[in-house]
């Protein structure tokens, strides 16, 4: 699950890069918004895991 949360920070980065960037305005809105969807499933990820008891070694 861990893994997972660190995939969607990764890929909010690169949105970020790609929309706050301003490498190309035809993109830029699309990269905002997967910006904030990437984010939300980053923060979701990352909570679940918190949540979760289980504990790996």
């Amino acid at each position: 699950m861990l893994g997972w949360a660190i995939l969607f920070f990764l890929l909010a980065v690169a949105a970020a890069v790609f929309g706050f960037g301003g490498l190309s305005a035809t993109f830029a809105g699309v990269a905002q918004i997967l910006f904030v969807v990437f984010v939300v499933l980053f923060l979701v990820s990352l909570v679940v895991r918190l949540m979760s008891g289980r504990r790996r070694v």
